[in-house]
This record gives structure tokens, C-alpha cells and sequence, in this order.
């Protein structure tokens, strides 16, 4: 004897039988016009990941925010958890504060970690460019009066005497083979490295000079580095 098929209906590929505490649950939501449950848990589990994300935040980030000093605290705590199930717990509580906030004091959170991700991206960007100058102008000397072209106001003298010891400190096949077989990365001299420190710097004052002077104002002296 064939089983009688039970009267329900899917919903998001589940099966809700009438008559049961989800279709009550279906219909109370239906007629309340507000947000599911299953909307809700999906809120509540975004803004407690939002949360967990802040003390990754630079300080002055943090501090334009504003946040109330409960949730400060809850994050400060949330930080020197080291126990699962104890990061767990709080993360949740950081989660129910999330909750309480105002719902433009979120988008400027969203709007922090945003300018934060921004700002780490162009620093990548800024380094593979001064990795690329420090090849150029260790190689050709053409490199360097290109260099002199485009910041003219850099200390040449220096860049040119960084630039000639790190010639002489550039390794030749024999020590790099030596080093690879050590399984160890090739040592470059300290020019090398001071080369490449001078490059970041005047690329990096470069920058700030482009920008408007009320977008200067997070960055700080204007100070070569020496």
C-alpha cells in the first residue's frame, strides 16, 4: 500500500509541511512583511564577521569611527583570546553589539576596511615599483639620469653612490649557485639594500605630493628619507 503523500511546499530547496512550526513559522513572516529568520541569521553572522575584522584596523582608522566603548572593550578582549572556543563565544558577543549599531556607523566600517584594503593594495604596487627602478638603475646607467628626470629633487650624489657600491656587492653566478645549493636565498650587499630603501622613499613622497593637500593629512612629514 502506497504511502499518502504529505501536503507541503519547498522553500529554498526544503520541504515545509503544512501544518508544521516551520510552515508557521513561513506564514508568521508572510504576514509580518519583515525579514525571514533565515534573513536574519545571515545578517546577524555578516556583522559579526564585520566585527571580528576591526582590530585588523589601523589605529586612526579605528579611533575616526567613533565606536561605543563596549564594543572597544568586547574587541580588545576578542584580541587576547587565545581558547577556541572562548574567541567563539566572544566573537558572538561582538557579533550581538554589532547588531546595536547604527546603520550609517556599519557603512563607515565597511567604508574603513575598504580604504585599508585600498591603501595595503598600493603599497604592493609601490614596492614592485621600486624593486623595478633598483634592476634598472644597477643595470644601465641610462636609468639613472631617467631617474634624475623624473624626481628631480632626490639626492643624486647619494643614489649615484648607492648605485656604484651596489654594483661591486652584485653577486656573480659562482656564489649564486654556491647559495642555491645551500638552499639558501642569494645575500646582496648592504648598498643593494639601502638602494632599494631610497627608491620606496622618494616613490612614496612622490605620491604624497600628488595628492591633494586635504588627502595629505594622513600621511604625515614630508621627510626624505636620509
Amino acid at each position: 500500500m502506497s504511502r499518502k503523500p504529505r501536503k507541503g511546499y519547498f522553500v529554498r530547496g526544503q520541504f515545509v509541511a503544512e501544518g508544521s512550526e516551520l510552515d508557521e513559522q513561513f506564514k508568521q513572516e508572510l504576514r509580518s512583511g519583515g525579514p525571514s529568520k533565515t534573513e536574519r541569521k545571515a545578517r546577524s553572522t555578516e556583522l559579526q564577521a564585520l566585527g571580528e575584522q576591526l582590530p585588523g584596523l589601523r589605529a586612526e582608522l579605528l579611533a575616526a569611527l567613533a565606536l561605543p566603548e563596549r564594543l572597544r572593550t568586547a574587541l580588545d578582549q576578542l584580541q587576547r583570546i587565545a581558547d577556541f572556543e572562548g574567541r567563539r563565544r566572544q566573537g558572538q558577543y561582538v557579533g550581538k553589539l554589532m547588531r546595536q549599531l547604527p546603520g550609517e556607523t556599519i557603512a563607515a566600517i565597511h567604508a574603513a576596511l575598504d580604504d585599508q584594503r585600498r591603501g595595503a593594495a598600493h603599497e604592493v604596487l609601490r614596492l614592485h615599483a621600486a624593486e623595478d627602478w633598483r634592476k634598472r638603475l644597477v643595470a644601465d646607467d641610462e636609468a639613472v639620469q631617467s631617474w634624475a628626470a623624473q624626481f628631480p629633487a632626490a639626492d643624486l650624489q647619494k643614489l649615484r653612490a648607492l648605485v656604484r657600491q651596489a654594483r661591486k656587492d652584485v653577486l656573480v653566478p659562482a656564489q649564486e649557485r654556491e647559495s642555491q645549493a645551500r638552499g639558501q636565498a642569494p645575500r646582496q650587499g648592504r648598498a643593494w639594500r639601502d638602494l632599494f630603501r631610497v627608491i620606496q622613499a622618494e616613490l612614496a613622497l612622490a605620491e604624497r605630493e600628488a595628492l591633494d593637500p586635504a588627502e595629505q593629512s594622513g600621511y604625515g612629514d614630508d621627510t626624505r628619507a636620509g
